[in-house]
């Protein structure tokens, strides 16, 4: 599994059940592929620096994970298909950045042999 981080920006009109339901629903996906959802970081309501689709405020969520690249893919499908979402961003962390050992590189099955040298 490989950490991600999720940013997404619900509509600010829309009642606060439906946000939380909307935010609810991506983490709920995420668990159902096999995933795990670290934290959910609730922002806020935010103005925008500029209009985007017509809305000067969004509400802020960024989301924590643990998954698959096919359930984030998956996710990605999803929220850009809801209608309360006005943009999302999902982002694989570097292995530094999420504190984690590098994967170890597959060889071509030995080990490297030291060198012999005069």
């Amino acid at each position: 599994m490989r950490p991600y981080e999720v940013m997404v920006i619900v509509d600010a009109g829309l009642d606060d059940e439906v946000i939380r339901a909307t935010i609810d629903r991506a983490t709920a996906l995420i668990t159902a592929n096999g995933g795990t959802v670290g934290k959910v970081d609730r922002w806020g309501k935010r103005r925008f620096a500029y209009e985007v689709n017509h809305r000067s405020e969004g509400y802020y969520a960024l989301i924590e994970t643990s998954a698959e690249p096919v359930a984030m893919a998956e996710l990605d499908r999803m929220l850009g298909l809801a209608d309360e979402v006005v943009r999302h961003k999902v982002i694989r962390l570097p292995d530094k950045v999420a504190g984690r050992a590098a994967r170890p590189t597959v060889s071509d099955g030995a080990a490297a042999a030291p060198t012999q040298g005069a």
